[in-house]
């Protein structure tokens, strides 16, 4: 009697897994039962963030850079993943610098990590298969033009400079957006395009002005919590999980819903922000302003219209999600301030 052919690995690439969201991401997969090979060169995420996973035989990480040529068929550790024969069904790719006060030290790499970063995987998708994700950036909609801004939509042309300093991501971003819907029109392949604001907490990096860590951190310690900006600086905040699950939401939805806005629709003062992270904390510090950094700039709010047409909603109060993020911190504060 003939054995059954055993059942075919559900195997998904996550790039970028070993960052802010990527890690996360990788967690929520490995809940759905999936092998994750998370692909990651360290350049601003962590191995502290994955290290969890290590043990899970249905997790493996590679060390690449995704800006160089690879062929996943060629890895030891991932022969029992039967990729020569189970193929890749999914690639969440996040890969890209995203360090706000080292942002030149990234330059080129964010402008390689936007093109040949891009072909690697679209090239990987178009031999499996694949469904393919990007994790774009609502900068390609550009900055505030005003305070009493409407909300965005997908439809929105957006105003990028493509010389600035900082037009290796931004432009870098709208040309990744290119790159897939060619890929799709060419090569019939199934992307998504998520389109993510700004985003909060756990396993944010520290001391690189991303603002919600280092407003931690400082409080904590009694330091002025500093806002690279004025006292008008607005932006909306949405907690990591929430976006996780609105990237797997569009990985499920129906084919070429694209692109998708995935964000907190509520305006917020930063200097608010800050204060309530001060009053959670009961710190004395104090609000202090610095001239603003070229990557972290006032962004629009996102329509979200679509995403709940996906039934994807923000779910987590920001006090809530305030309170983890501070709760990561304060577990963590010794390590983390040593990296």
């Amino acid at each position: 009697m003939a054995k059954e052919n055993p059942e075919k690995n559900h195997n998904i690439v996550v790039t970028g897994g070993a960052g802010f969201i990527g890690s996360f991401l990788c967690e929520a997969l490995l809940r759905k039962g999936a092998n994750v090979i998370c692909i990651d060169n360290f350049a601003t995420g962590h191995v502290r963030n994955i290290e969890p996973l290590l043990q899970n035989p249905k997790f493996q990480f590679l060390r690449l850079d995704v800006n160089q040529p690879f062929n996943l068929e060629e890895y030891r550790e991932l022969t029992a993943f039967r990729i020569p024969y189970d193929g890749i069904s999914e690639i969440y790719h996040l890969a890209c610098p995203t360090s706000i006060k080292q942002f030149d030290q990234f330059k080129i790499q964010t402008l390689l990590s936007n093109s040949m970063g891009n072909y690697h995987l679209l090239e990987m998708a178009v031999k499996y298969r694949s469904k393919i994700l990007l994790a774009s950036s609502s900068v390609v909609y550009g900055a505030r033009e005003d305070q009493d801004q409407n909300y965005i939509p997908e439809s929105s042309k957006g105003i990028v400079d493509h010389l600035s300093p900082r037009a290796c991501y931004d432009e870098g971003r709208r040309f990744s957006e290119t790159m897939f819907e060619t890929y799709r029109q060419v090569h019939g392949i199934d992307i998504r395009i998520a389109r993510i604001f700004r985003t909060y907490g756990p396993r944010m990096p520290l001391f690189d002005g991303h603002l919600i860590p280092d407003f931690i951190l400082n409080a904590i310690e009694g330091k002025p919590l500093e806002i690279y900006g004025g006292e008008e600086f607005r932006t909306s905040l949405v907690y990591v999980d929430d976006v996780v699950d609105g990237l797997l939401r569009l990985m499920v939805a129906p084919d070429h819903t694209t692109p998708v806005n995935i964000g907190s629709d509520q305006d917020l003062l930063l200097k608010d922000v800050a204060q309530k992270i001060a009053t959670m904390l009961s710190s004395a510090s104090q609000i202090t302003y610095k001239p603003q950094l070229p990557f972290l700039s006032e962004l629009g709010l996102p329509d979200i219209r679509v995403a709940k047409d996906l039934g994807w909603l923000p779910l987590m109060r920001l006090e809530d999600g305030l309170k983890k993020t501070i709760d990561y911190i304060q577990a963590n504060k010794i390590i983390l301030t040593t990296l």
